[in-house]
């Protein structure tokens, strides 16, 4: 336990706040890792397939997803389905002198027209799988081609509507943006926390009792001159109560403390019970609810005696007539029977 107690409380929010930005700043570079591994930004910005560059080559290349002009468009009278529903209908056409088969969505071509004369598409690029195989042999004999015959004129890669996945990729591309927002958001309020800690939860809590920068001051005033109670990473001063651990930081005025209890956790691994730990809960005025959790039963008892002498209004233990007793000062705004009744009373 430290013996100087200067300016402890700002000391222990920048602490905790520099400990938090490995999380954030982790992700974000994950996810660049998977950006740059897995291309994701080929389906939002597709290659534009050029007249003379053949499908092989483009796969070659690395290129999958591609936004293509096709014309003469023609069924192959073939369809894809999956568990029952057509999911595309296999079209074959020219590209200089090389002859694609291309698998359209059902809205492209209307539920399989017999030619289309023109259509722009985004696709992605697909290798012949078994299956592509059995769908040119099949085409090889209602051709009466040979099967090496159309295995030469037929390209081994074909084009897929269905597999770039619009919809897919939507909520993929959503998820993606909307985890990585949050990362960089907390990135930046962790770096705003650090340089300026009144800005932080932990001070901004303060404000529902006054001034927090004067509120702050003084609880940093009185814990380095004179703590009347101190523990580990616990500390009450002539009118706060201090939390300053790993799990979080918090201010509490006494005098605004309603209720306080512990809690008991117990720690085991399959069968065999190691650790017992306490958390103690505590409630303050205008909704402010702190938890300190692993600590040892010593320690909250202390402090719960101490706040119990230092604030006699304060309710000790967990029954539920103190939770009641604290709900009805409190009030339960927008509580879920208050809102139940107030649905019934409209219907």
């Amino acid at each position: 336990m430290p013996e100087n107690y200067e300016h402890y409380i700002t000391k222990n929010i920048k602490a905790f706040y520099k400990r938090r930005l490995k999380a954030p700043i982790l992700y974000l570079f994950f996810l660049v890792f998977l950006w740059v591994l897995f291309s994701l930004s080929a389906p939002l910005f597709p290659d534009s397939l050029g007249d003379t560059e053949t499908l092989e080559s483009a796969y070659r290349e690395h290129i999958e997803y591609v936004s293509v002009e096709l014309s003469d468009l023609n069924f192959t009278g073939y369809t894809q389905s999956l568990f029952g529903h057509v999911t595309g209908y296999y079209y074959y056409t020219m590209r200089q002198d090389e002859c694609i088969i291309v698998l359209l969505s059902p809205n492209t071509c209307e539920q399989g027209l017999p030619s289309i004369d023109h259509a722009s598409v985004f696709a992605k690029i697909v290798h012949g799988t078994e299956n592509y195989e059995v769908l040119l042999n099949h085409l090889a004999q209602d051709l009466n081609w040979t099967e090496n015959g159309i295995h030469n004129k037929v390209s081994q890669y074909f084009l897929s509507q269905p597999d770039y996945n619009l919809i897919g990729n939507t909520v993929l591309y959503a998820l993606f943006f909307a985890t990585a927002c949050y990362a960089l958001v907390c990135l930046i309020l962790f770096i705003a926390y650090i340089n300026f800690p009144l800005l932080s939860p932990t001070c901004q809590d303060l404000a529902l009792f006054g001034n927090p920068k004067k509120l702050l001051e003084q609880a940093e005033e009185e814990l380095a001159t004179l703590p009347q109670l101190a523990t580990e990473d616990m500390f009450i001063t002539e009118h706060y109560f201090i939390e300053t651990s790993v799990y979080g930081n918090a201010i509490v005025p006494i005098d605004e403390i309603i209720w306080i209890y512990k809690y008991s956790t117990l720690h085991k691994f399959f069968w065999y019970h190691f650790s017992i730990s306490y958390t103690l809960h505590i409630s303050a005025n205008r909704h402010l609810y702190i938890q300190c959790p692993k600590n040892i039963k010593s320690d909250i008892d202390g402090i719960i005696d101490y706040l119990s002498e230092a604030n006699h209004n304060i309710l000790v233990g967990f029954s539920e007539e103190n939770r009641l007793k604290v709900q009805e000062t409190q009030g339960t705004p927008m509580h879920f029977e208050k809102f139940i009744a107030f649905l019934n009373k409209r219907v």
